[in-house]
């Protein structure tokens, strides 16, 4: 059970409570005043009558203030789900361009099928040794098909590769201005 839940059935059992006593005081009251009860007994209940209908009205605006507080955060909810789905869906095209961008320029450097699956490979991030074992194939195959790449693409190693496609997705360096 959360904090949320024992605050719930906190003002619940308040809500309870209360309401009870006031009824139960009141009716108390009520039958004392028409029996001609003392001033002082009628004035005690009144207080009691007073305290526990404060309480009650205290619980129900807190209550309101809950559901206010409820309404509020399902509002904000939904309004940060369909800002995360559009974020989604926006980056899922910028990720397809990127990716047809990054098969355009394989072909360019004519890298055959396993080779441009092995450069998007390295431009994720894998190793060498998870690459071979994604694609079922010994290390070695995977190390001459990234030498191959490096050869094809004229670039050194996979840092240069990456920096490649990656270098413009990154806001420019501000240069620091001299004195």
């Amino acid at each position: 059970m959360g904090v949320m839940d024992d605050s719930k059935r906190a003002y619940q059992v308040l809500l309870i409570f209360s309401s009870v006593l006031a009824v139960l005081v009141g009716i108390d009251l009520v039958t004392d005043f028409k029996s001609g009860g003392s001033g002082s007994h009628l004035i005690v209940e009144g207080l009691l009558f007073t305290i526990s209908a404060g309480f009650f009205i205290f619980g129900l605006r807190q209550l309101q203030v809950a559901k206010t507080e409820i309404v509020t955060l399902r509002r904000n909810m939904d309004e940060l789900t369909l800002e995360k789905e559009q974020w989604k869906q926006s980056s899922q095209r910028l990720l397809q361009g990127l990716s047809i961008k990054i098969e355009s320029q394989f072909t360019d450097w004519k890298l055959t099928p396993a080779e441009k699956e092995v450069g998007f490979f390295l431009i994720k991030g894998f190793s060498l040794k998870e690459i071979s074992d994604l694609r079922q194939t010994k290390i070695k195959t995977t190390q001459q098909q990234a030498q191959a790449i490096y050869q094809k693409s004229g670039l050194a190693n996979r840092s240069e590769l990456s920096a490649f496609f990656l270098e413009d997705l990154l806001p420019p360096q501000s240069t620091p201005s001299s004195p």
